[in-house]
């Protein structure tokens, strides 16, 4: 028996929420009922730990999509940081359950004893006692998801690398949700917040963990290695909120405020914009070529005027066709400006700077066809011939980017969205015609080539 006996009772209730079980349950109604409603499906998500007055709006904006899968999750693998004692890489309790003034979370035994086998991490109640990332964490889950076990873990010094493999020991499937528990910036006025957490937002959205800033995120060391697993399982981030302590409780201190934020993280594959937002970018492109038309230059787009998920960083193409015939087609491949305003561009682009077509006229417009495709980060294809990167495509879903040195030196680059596979549906036509895209010969395989695998959502 641990020092806290088999249950880990609650030891913020009273201070960083309500400790009278009705008054919680009403709080966290209220948090809920006025939260807007993400379309998200998460594997896992980023949420704050302050005390519910500052942090609780933005923790009911991220956990709120988890009332669609209530009856899925059955297990969540919790990550923060400690506040009270030094843990040097991983630190679990010993206990049996967590207790809220909502009733007992019981750990789950299978996944407890995974973690205790896994490299650097030690069993210790003490850090534990008077934690509050996790706790916090656990009344609105209790509330969401009624029965459900817990995997809760304390990160201290531990690399990217190191928490991306124990995550990837955890995973798990459906059943299963990944929770970090962090805020953002700390005690800065409210200017510096909104630029620090700005900048966290923009490498959690591009899945940068050497862009996360020391004094960015307390539990920066947990979110590292969430960025790290997720570009290795291809997932797609997308902020649902970005607020801080100035914006709820703290009106009267914006000279000391906390940074708040909450994430989703999806399976890009899977991943899908809500209707009403496909419609307004497909929109927005329409807008981008009738304003080139008459003006002769992009539009302006003034991403905060659009949603969140419209301001999410995203790398983008926008494909013209007329008449069932290819008119243009230009695109980024890293995201490095928000969806909405690269939609625009890369429409205007593709309707006057496609070196391939003439400018697009107005007698075309009336009969253009816009299809937009959100592109997932790419992921290296560990491929040493052209007989292996045939191996490995997935035709129909995976779109490709190869790179290699034409015999001048030159850097060759070429890029197939998932699209082409309907024209080119044979993985050594599709290569060939890749190889020449690029510039390069078709035949034979350049020394040194590099592939890159993709997922897109498309959409008209």
């Amino acid at each position: 028996m641990s020092a806290l006996g088999q249950t880990r009772p609650a030891a913020l209730a009273g201070a960083f929420y309500p400790a009278e079980p009705a008054a919680l349950r009403a709080m966290i109604g209220e948090f809920m009922d006025r939260a807007p409603l993400h379309q998200v499906a998460p594997k896992a998500i980023v949420s704050p730990h302050a005390g519910y007055v500052y942090s609780g709006p933005i923790a009911a904006t991220t956990l709120k999509p988890l009332m669609a899968r209530a009856a899925q999750i059955r297990r969540v693998v919790m990550l923060g940081p400690p506040h009270r004692m030094p843990v040097k890489r991983f630190c679990v309790p010993s206990v049996r359950a967590f207790a809220t003034p909502l009733g007992e979370v019981p750990l789950d035994p299978e996944f407890m004893a995974l973690v205790r086998e896994h490299p650097g991490v030690v069993v210790d109640d003490a850090p534990h006692a008077q934690e509050h990332c996790l706790e916090t964490q656990l009344p609105f889950l209790q509330q969401i998801l009624g029965t459900f076990t817990i995997v809760p873990i304390l990160v201290g010094g531990a690399s990217a690398d190191e928490v991306s493999a124990l995550l990837g020991r955890l995973w798990g499937g459906d059943e299963t949700l990944v929770l970090i528990s962090s805020d953002l910036s700390h005690y800065h006025d409210y200017s510096r917040t909104q630029t620090l957490d700005e900048a966290a937002r923009r490498a959690i959205e591009t899945l940068r963990p050497d862009q996360l800033g020391e004094e960015q995120a307390c539990g920066r060391h947990s979110l590292r290695g969430l960025l790290a697993r997720a570009t290795d399982l291809d997932l797609r981030a997308t902020t649902l909120d970005l607020r801080n302590s100035g914006d709820t409780a703290g009106h009267a201190n914006r000279d000391r405020v906390v940074g708040y934020g909450g994430w989703s993280f999806e399976y890009a594959a899977q991943a899908r914009i809500a209707e009403r937002e496909r419609q307004q970018l497909a929109n927005v492109a329409r807008q981008a070529i009738s304003l080139g038309l008459k003006h002769g230059r992009a539009a302006k787009v003034n991403a905060h005027t659009f949603s969140r998920t419209l301001q999410a960083m995203r790398a983008t193409f926008v494909t013209l066709t007329l008449d069932g015939r290819l008119r243009g087609c230009i695109g980024s491949v890293v995201p490095h400006e928000p969806l909405v305003t690269d939609v625009a561009a890369n429409a205007y682009k593709a309707a006057f700077q496609d070196p391939r077509f003439p400018k697009l006229s107005q007698d075309e417009v009336s009969r253009l066809e816009v299809s937009v495709s959100i592109l997932s980060h790419p992921r290296p294809m560990q491929v040493g011939s052209e007989a292996e990167a045939i191996d490995a495509l997935h035709p129909e879903v995976d779109g490709v980017i190869l790179e290699a040195r034409d015999p001048q030196g030159q850097t060759r680059r070429g890029l197939f969205l998932p699209h082409v596979w309907h024209e080119l549906p044979d993985p050594k036509q599709f290569m060939r015609h890749l190889k020449a895209k690029a510039g390069l010969s078709p035949e034979g395989w350049p020394a040194g080539a590099r592939l890159w695998r993709y997922r897109t959502e498309t959409f008209h």
